[in-house]
């Protein structure tokens, strides 16, 4: 089912988790190796379950994020990208429309530099991330709450994603692998996240 502005509503009992490709000097991107782990590890019995890796440029994160929403119809939408510096596990609150200057990995940059010409200023999600944050405690690595993804593909991917979602996504920025931060590790936390944020959404 689908309204007047293109946007699916949905009674499915799907779920969609992406992650982000390679992109300047990180041939290995952890989001998308920890959604590839987390796919193995599922969710629950009655819960469909699809990941997609995408790729670094604005006009494909555009396009894969239409299709899910108006094609696949998804209950929830949980996006991951990777911050490099990072040593926890951040969940986005909300994503912002203008400021998108830098740019992606084919030189291209957003129309008008935004999400969305017309677009509100901010969305924010359904989720209210400042009680998933506080559910989720985990001894090795932190969970924090933020309301600034960084106006770059991530940002773009979580605001077009609300508009087409009616608010019912998430994204989760996550650190870069290393010995003691390894991709089943993050997928172990992602899946209770996700649980976490579906028990909210219903």
């Amino acid at each position: 089912m689908t309204d007047m502005a293109g946007k699916a509503a949905s009674t499915s009992n799907l779920v969609v988790v992406t992650g982000f490709g390679p992109y300047r000097n990180y041939i290995v991107n952890s989001s998308w190796e920890a959604v590839k782990e987390f796919s193995k590890l599922g969710l629950d019995k009655n819960v469909e379950l699809k990941v997609m890796e995408f790729p670094v440029k604005y006009s494909e994160v555009e396009k894969k994020v239409r299709h899910i929403w108006t094609e696949l119809k998804p209950q929830l939408s949980v996006h991951v990208g990777m911050v490099s510096s990072a040593k926890a596990i951040t969940l986005e609150q909300c994503a912002r429309n203008k400021g998108y200057m830098e740019k992606d990995l084919s030189g291209a940059l957003p129309q008008g530099g935004c999400c969305l010409l017309g677009g509100p200023e901010r969305i924010e999600s359904v989720v209210n991330i400042k009680s998933v944050c506080k559910n989720i405690a985990q001894p090795e690595i932190d969970v924090i709450r933020s309301c600034d993804a960084g106006r770059y593909l991530c940002e773009y991917t979580y605001y077009i994603s609300l508009h087409y979602g009616e608010r019912k996504a998430v994204f989760i920025h996550v650190p870069s692998l290393k010995r003691t931060i390894t991709a089943a590790k993050l997928a172990h936390v992602l899946r209770l996240i996700i649980k976490e944020v579906m028990s909210q959404i219903g």
